[in-house]
């Protein structure tokens, strides 16, 4: 019964939730009102988003001296795949403020309370599954083209990708590989984890629920993935401190996307 409640949620059944077409002018107000929720309780994203930055970095220090210097580019895009997971707090926040209840930091971490934190987990550990897939993809790819030796040194790889043909496959192949997998994530997880924060429907449905969403608006949530890899860019370009601003408005605005695209359940 614990394994059908992780799939199906607590009362054994595949929920529907019914999906709503929104617009691009939505999408941009679900951003507007990330950036109110971060502006209203700033203080709460050093306990929540600075450990995100700085697990990026020791993870790049890692690699630069495993000579993997290869894979430094592959994680700073792979931190996207696992988003949605460092941004669950944040979903809660907002989910409080949207309620007028106490938004104290230490609500964020009422989520590990929430009956369907089973079916969070099992969805997190298909994105870490992701994750860890995109990884070696990368490698596979900088080994077909590179052979096994590792770069010399970073700035005679970056000379290497930037100005030789070979380089320009790297770059051509591997965004184009990574685009898939950040295609599929967000396909399967853009409101997953809000929608199973607000309702025990099961990891299943959460899943199906952000299929169906994406299918309704294709041309939305392709402007929705944009803005979360234009964003994580420029929050990464200095050392991925500006995810430390960067991050909460995305997951408070994911919350504001949730809202928007799910209908709320009526009251029978």
């Amino acid at each position: 019964m614990g394994n059908m409640h992780v799939i199906t949620g607590s009362d054994g059944d595949v929920a529907h939730p019914q999906i709503r077409k929104i617009s691009n002018a939505d999408v941009i107000d679900a951003l507007r009102k990330g950036l109110d929720d971060f502006w209203d309780k700033p203080s709460h994203y050093v306990f929540l988003c600075l450990i995100y930055p700085i697990v990026g970095v020791v993870l790049i220090t890692w690699t630069s001296g495993g000579n993997a210097l290869q894979l430094i580019y592959p994680l700073m895009a792979g931190f996207a795949l696992l988003g949605p997971i460092a941004a669950i707090g944040l979903y809660e926040i907002s989910r409080r403020r949207e309620l007028g209840l106490d938004t104290s930091w230490k609500h964020a971490l009422e989520v590990t309370r929430s009956p369907a934190i089973p079916a969070i987990l099992a969805v997190g550990a298909l994105l870490v599954v992701m994750f860890v897939a995109w990884m070696y993809a990368a490698q596979a790819i900088y080994q077909g083209l590179y052979g096994l030796e590792a770069p010399d040194s970073i700035w005679a790889f970056v000379g290497n990708v930037l100005f030789t043909p070979q380089g320009w496959s790297l770059i051509v192949v591997g965004n184009a590989v990574g685009f898939v997998f950040a295609l599929v994530v967000l396909c399967t997880t853009v409101i997953a984890f809000p929608l199973l924060l607000d309702r025990d429907v099961g990891a299943y449905s959460a899943i199906e629920t952000s299929v169906r969403a994406v299918a309704a608006n294709p041309v939305q949530m392709i402007l929705w993935g944009l803005i979360v890899a234009i964003t994580l860019l420029i929050g990464s370009i200095p050392l991925l401190v500006g995810l430390a601003i960067v991050m909460p408005v995305l997951g408070h605005a994911t919350w504001h996307l949730y809202r928007k695209v799910v209908a709320p359940v009526e009251n029978k």
